[in-house]
């Protein structure tokens, strides 16, 4: 048996009064998935900085290829063949995908070393048609969605010829068919005898690819899965330490008359399309569909981001002018936003401050902010919904995601809702989390808030929703209630009954 590529041994990590890593050992052999999967807080990002040379562990070793470190720096990483996909863009709006996908590495022309475009795009082109992206090298990534960034992230890593591969939550904003496609990829990888540690949340993707899984809880190992043991209860498990119930929590109230509509409403992403759609309170209605089926962009709408193009919102029955979302927060329509680091939050203010921010007037006197009232309400908040944080001045950016996504909700819970709209609720939060945002979702509906559920995981819309909504190309593509749930309904209406035996082939 031949030894591992890569191998820690003892590392630990300690700050001020935290032990982020207790003695974690593990290795990666060649040409293997390992999963490396825990709850937020669990110790994976800390271990994954050390791999990428950006932190320095406080003891340990790390062995790669049978060299040993006592630490790496972020050039000694990439020249000992490690890359990275980050679940955190770290791209450049104002530059292309090829751009990106090369930074510092462009090829040049001439004493004069300008960059060689047609080169620079020779070279990042075979790797999108890899991966079967609906974008070019030329593309401007400010032209891109989130989940077409998270694939130029990827390519970027692809673009190394690394020998080890870390993905960290790769999968968090992309469709079931781009999941499957970056599946194959790893296998391809995989086969080439490049080793690949897989982070996710996503468990069912763990199962299909892992080789391996190796289980972090409170900054220390607590297991290790071999692949004829990788289940879904046997990782919540370990994770957490305990068994979690289904995902669904049957509702306390039935469903009342339309709070908001949606009627005949066009956006500008879809302008040829009509979309009519009804917000009950006492429902969580699911709406699944492809990314660009429109999900997001009527989100917008409703939220007054966007203006519809023809069409109108009713809340109660009555005709909203929905123009700006200082519209939508006055009448009580809030959004919790796909990407909460760049529209749900400011991440260099304090817990405290995002809390009141979108309704400080109500902590004012003579236009000046009641600092004792500002805090009281956030220190509810906190208590209420359990936002895991030392103090509510600390600042929201260091913040766990399952945290942060607590502190935009606790936003609109003080203000009383009637309609929250969740875009992609538990985008890269731990199984823990995503539970305890599920039931403040089913509170919320059983308090009488109307809830659209926006999501891409297919086991989440199924698990929670009370109704599903489909979209599919800018319009409703039909509804299912809640006897008719099964990922092949789902998927017919999202991609049409004609396209659906091409879409399983790409699953496959």
């Amino acid at each position: 048996m031949s030894p591992p590529l890569l191998e820690l041994a003892a590392v630990s990590k300690t700050y001020p009064g935290v032990k982020a890593l207790d003695r974690v050992s593990l290795s990666v052999g060649r040409g293997e998935v390992l999963a490396l999967i825990g709850e937020n807080g669990a110790g994976k990002s800390t271990l994954m900085k050390i791999l990428g040379g950006v932190v320095e562990p406080t003891e340990g070793r790390i062995r790669i290829d049978g060299t040993e470190y006592a630490a790496l720096t972020v050039k000694g990483s990439m020249a000992a063949g490690i890359a990275f996909v980050h679940q955190e863009l770290n791209l450049f709006d104002n530059l292309d995908v090829a751009a990106n996908v090369m930074i510092g590495r462009e090829p040049v022309l001439g004493p004069a070393r300008l960059i060689d475009t047609r080169a620079l795009e020779a070279k990042v082109t075979p790797l999108l048609r890899r991966l079967g992206v609906d974008f070019e090298a030329r593309t401007p990534v400010a032209d891109l969605s989130l989940a077409q960034c998270q694939l130029v992230e990827i390519v970027k890593a692809l673009s190394l010829d690394a020998r080890v591969v870390i993905m960290d939550e790769p999968t968090s904003a992309l469709t079931a068919s781009e999941t499957a496609r970056l599946l194959k990829v790893i296998a391809e990888l995989k086969a080439g005898g490049v080793s690949v540690i897989f982070i996710s949340h996503r468990l069912n993707e763990v199962e299909q690819c892992a080789d391996r899984v190796v289980v972090l809880r409170d900054g220390a190992v607590v297991g290790t899965l071999p692949r004829g043991e990788i289940r879904h209860d046997a990782m919540i498990r370990m994770m957490i330490g305990r068994d979690l119930r289904s995902l669904y929590i049957p509702p306390g109230r039935a469903p009342g008359e339309p709070m908001l509509e949606a009627v005949g409403v066009r956006t500008s992403v879809h302008p040829t399309e009509t979309v009519d759609l009804a917000l009950r309170p006492g429902e969580i209605l699911g709406m699944a569909g492809l990314v660009g089926a429109g999900r997001t962009e009527l989100a917008r709408v409703l939220f007054g981001v966007d203006r519809a193009l023809a069409g109108e919102v009713r809340l109660d029955g009555r005709k909203l002018a929905i123009r700006t979302p200082r519209d939508a927060i006055d009448r009580g329509i809030f959004l919790v936003p796909e990407d909460r680091k760049r529209t749900g939050l400011v991440l260099d203010q304090s817990v405290n401050e995002n809390i009141s921010l979108p309704n400080l007037m109500a902590y004012a006197s003579a236009l000046l902010i009641r600092g004792s009232a500002e805090r009281r309400n956030a220190l509810e908040q906190k208590a209420a919904l359990d936002i895991r944080t030392a103090s509510i001045d600390t600042l929201v950016g260091t913040l766990s995601g399952g945290n942060q996504q607590k502190v935009v909700l606790a936003k609109w819970l003080s203000m009383k809702p009637r309609v929250v709209i969740f875009d992609e609720p538990t985008r890269g939060i731990d199984v823990g989390s995503k539970s305890e945002i599920y039931k403040l979702m089913r509170g919320l509906s059983d308090a009488g808030v109307a809830v659209l559920m926006i999501s891409s995981d297919m086991e989440e819309v199924i698990g929670v929703s009370d109704r599903i909504a489909v979209m599919r190309e800018g319009r409703i593509a039909g509804f299912l209630a809640r006897n008719e749930f099964s990922e092949e309904n789902v998927m017919r209406l999202a991609v049409g009954r004609r396209d659906l035996q091409e879409a399983e082939a790409v699953s496959a």
